[in-house]
């Protein structure tokens, strides 16, 4: 039934909701931290982590989907490909943001004087991000401007072990997936249960390894479906209501509103079960956008699509140019009344982050996608064809 989608229509619109609502953080935290007029009080504007989840969830889905149609379609899964497409795709922007952010700006910020220090050097931190352990760098560091990066390494170092476990066991692929799921819930729970040590702690729940985990078991349920999910009570306009309004006031509901209701609190604050039920709901939402044909809501246009296929930039770049807002323009943005200063900041921020985005895209990140597309020519047979076209359609979109 679901072995053949080509295009995962919609999910370009959540990824650009996805990645506006981890800008809309960082913008409010670093507006509070600078004195400057800010909305960090309202809940819309702390959803940032929530956000990252549901990347890590539809990248689950996206990956496990396309190694799933692979191993069928050519028989095998061919790791130094796999690599070699992620290589293309996600590390060029990386590590042009590392170089900025280790190198260019702190020696930029040196020579005009600026106050600002960056809370690490080149040194302190390089060997993290060649390893794709820049979560290590947010643990022993604190904020800064490579923050967001933090999820790209965790996204790497899940994919390194994901293709060579659906290719050499792919037989026990949903045990695979199914034991990751239970153990992170595990180490979260002895974690929490037994005080391990801070750092420790820390690296356990950044490695979301579980919310890429759900994506893949969600990925793996739909491609061997054989009836149609509209079909089912799970995606009934009803349920569709319940999610949808789950999600709203996860997303848009101060937690201390529902504090006196048990029940909700328990859905809406309580770590890891909490967790868990809204990494499944993104699942479910990833799969009622794109696949079921009674959806109530479509996200399926030429806005979202353009939006959706730069949401990897404005991921990447929010942060340098928030930063560069605020250097530029603190004082101006403090004397300003709360509502101007908020509109002429977001307008400026939209716009950059944008315009930014779509240069790069267009100019740099294009670039290495097409030497992934010559790489695919030059190595893919054409038995093969169809699930690297498949590839390039979902993976050059977006984050």
């Amino acid at each position: 039934m679901y072995k053949q989608i080509r295009y995962f229509k919609g999910l370009n619109g959540l990824r650009f909701f996805a990645a506006y609502l981890v800008l809309l953080h960082h913008a409010e935290q670093i507006r509070l931290k600078n004195d400057i007029f800010h909305l960090k009080d309202l809940p819309l504007f702390n959803n940032g982590s929530y956000a990252v989840s549901f990347f890590f969830v539809l990248s689950g889905f996206l990956i496990s989907y396309l190694l799933l149609k692979e191993q069928v379609v050519t028989g095998t899964i061919s790791i130094q490909k796999f690599y070699m497409n992620r290589i293309l795709r996600i590390c060029p922007l990386y590590f042009l943001l590392v170089i900025l952010g280790t190198i260019i700006i702190p020696y930029f910020l040196n020579t005009i004087n600026h106050s600002y220090e960056m809370p690490y050097t080149f040194k302190d931190v390089i060997l993290y991000y060649v390893f794709f352990s820049p979560f290590m760098v947010n643990i022993l560091f604190g904020h800064h401007l490579l923050e967001p990066l933090w999820s790209i390494g965790v996204e790497e170092l899940f994919y390194i072990i994901w293709a060579p476990l659906f290719k050499f066991l792919k037989r026990y692929i949903l045990v695979i997936t199914l034991s990751v799921i239970t153990l992170k819930i595990l180490l979260i729970i002895a974690s929490d249960t037994f005080l391990f040590p801070s750092n420790l702690s820390k690296i356990i729940k950044m490695l979301k390894f579980e919310s890429l985990a759900i994506g893949g078991l969600t990925a793996y349920i739909i491609y061997h479906r054989k009836k149609k999910i509209e079909d089912t009570i799970l995606f009934s306009k009803l349920i569709q209501i319940i999610i949808f309004l789950f999600l709203i006031g996860k997303f848009f509901i101060s937690k201390f509103l529902i504090q006196s209701l048990f029940f909700f609190e328990f859905l809406y604050n309580s770590n890891i079960f909490s967790h868990m039920i809204l990494s499944c709901s993104f699942a479910w939402l990833i799969v009622n956008i794109s696949v079921n044909r009674k959806s109530i809501i479509s996200l399926d246009n030429r806005v979202f699509n353009f939006l959706g296929e730069i949401s990897y930039g404005i991921y990447m770049y929010h942060m340098l140019i928030i930063f560069g807002i605020i250097v530029l323009l603190k004082d101006h943005l403090a004397t300003m009344s709360g509502l101007s200063s908020t509109a002429f900041f977001y307008l400026l921020l939209t716009t950059g982050v944008i315009l930014v985005s779509t240069i790069s895209k267009r100019i740099f990140e294009d670039y290495f996608l097409r030497l992934k597309e010559n790489f695919r020519i030059i190595q893919h047979t054409t038995k093969d064809r169809e699930t690297y076209e498949i590839r390039e359609i979902n993976e050059q979109k977006g984050y």
